[in-house]
């Protein structure tokens, strides 16, 4: 994944990689386990239909997302001669090269690193189909040209941070590490968009009251309590719940409680290490956003396996800066994909009977991320603080969690 291979060498691997992703959504290649086309066909051809006729689906506890998405639902309906799935798949596939070009012209610049490029080339391929069956591309193109635009012009990606940010929420953390010409672009933007979404159709904020009611989802940190404690007489279960595979049962709502806490620990850092940063260079804005959505994701009640797309393209941002100090984290995170699509879809079953297969695969992926968390976040702070070394209360936390994680198991 060096400078010194050619850009012939990362479109033909993107080229084919593509190709076979796009097989696998059309179902001219079958891949085991569930079928991940099914959120397209059903849920969001379902928002369509909804959202076509000027509302938001009020009643629906599925729709967990910020008024700007009914624009990526709403999208296949205008690619004429296709089907709302085949339209779907098309745009995804779309955003994906968007974000590859993106990439390579943003490598090929002096003093830049094609490392970025391969990052998202191998780590998209590894996600597999789910990549192309989510919108989590459309967002996540949005926030790598918010990040590569930001370092010259900030109004620009406090605007695309905004903008992305009322798509799928997470894209606020690009502003980890913005001025403050970012953050005023960006509050315009957001309030003028919320205002225009709030006039144009009823329920543009139901999906704050669905958001909060959500469990613990059967892949996140926290759910491996569960996982271990179905082996020891847990009188809880596994239930399609609020649009995800979660447990339910006894001291559910407290390990949610608790990942909350654990998310408001690692925001607490974030503070502090903008209060304390002074240092940095040009990458330092892709660095800090990749670190603050890395510590979102690793400790949300929710780790999807979409969610990975995130973080493999801010780790491509991180990485067209050859001096980023985020190779290692972005390697994890990278690594953390490919076991990913072990655990769903191709071995799904097993992470649902929590047996010993499943349990596994879910310690390796977020082990993964924690272990990348914890890097990225000292990693940053030893980058921009100089002389001071990066605080432990967040390494602490997720040494604990593990530690208590594996005393259960045992």
């Amino acid at each position: 994944m060096g400078r010194g291979k050619g850009a012939g060498a990362i479109i033909a691997v993107f080229a084919v990689s593509r190709c076979l992703l796009l097989l696998c959504v059309f179902r001219v290649l079958v891949v085991p386990g569930p079928d991940v086309t099914s959120d397209v066909d059903v849920i969001y051809q379902g928002w369509y239909e909804v959202l076509r006729t000027g509302t938001y689906p009020l009643d629906d506890v599925t729709w967990q997302y910020p008024p700007a998405a009914a624009l990526a639902i709403l999208a296949p309906g205008a690619v004429p001669f296709l089907g709302y799935p085949s339209a779907f798949f098309v745009l995804a596939s779309l955003a994906d090269c968007a974000v590859f070009a993106l990439l390579l012209y943003a490598s090929g610049r002096a003093g830049k690193s094609r490392t970025g490029s391969w990052i998202w080339v191998w780590g998209v391929a590894l996600l597999g189909p789910t990549a192309y069956a989510r919108y989590d591309l459309m967002v996540t193109a949005v926030a790598v040209a918010a990040l590569l635009a930001g370092v010259r012009r900030p109004r620009v990606l406090g605007a695309l941070a905004a903008f992305g940010a009322l798509l799928k929420v997470w894209p606020v953390l690009l502003l980890a590490r913005a001025p403050r010409r970012a953050w005023a672009s960006a509050a315009v933007t957001a309030v003028g968009f919320l205002l225009l979404c709030h006039a144009l159709a009823p329920g543009a904020f139901a999906f704050l009251t669905f958001q909060r009611e959500r469990g613990t989802e059967v892949e996140s940190l926290g759910s491996l309590v569960f996982h271990v404690a179905r082996h020891v007489g847990w009188q809880g279960h596994v239930q399609l719940n609020y649009g995800s595979v979660e447990f339910l049962g006894p001291y559910v709502p407290l390990v949610s409680t608790l990942a909350m806490g654990l998310t408001a620990v690692a925001f607490g850092w974030l503070l502090l290490w903008r209060l304390r940063a002074r240092g940095g260079g040009p990458g330092t804005l892709a660095d800090a956003a990749f670190t603050a959505v890395l510590l979102f994701t690793t400790t949300s009640r929710v780790i999807s396996p979409q969610y990975l797309i995130w973080l493999v393209g801010l780790a491509a941002v991180c990485l067209v800066f050859p001096d980023s100090p985020m190779t290692r984290p972005a390697k994890l995170v990278l690594a953390a994909a490919g076991v990913t699509l072990l655990e769903f879809p191709l071995l799904f079953s097993h992470v649902v009977a929590s047996d010993w297969l499943g349990v596994l695969l879910l310690l390796v992926r977020n082990g993964l991320l924690v272990v990348a968390s914890v890097g990225a976040c000292r990693r940053l702070w030893r980058a921009t603080v100089p002389g001071r070394d990066a605080p432990a209360g967040v390494a602490r936390v997720f040494s604990a969690l593990a530690a208590q994680a594996s005393r259960s198991r045992t």
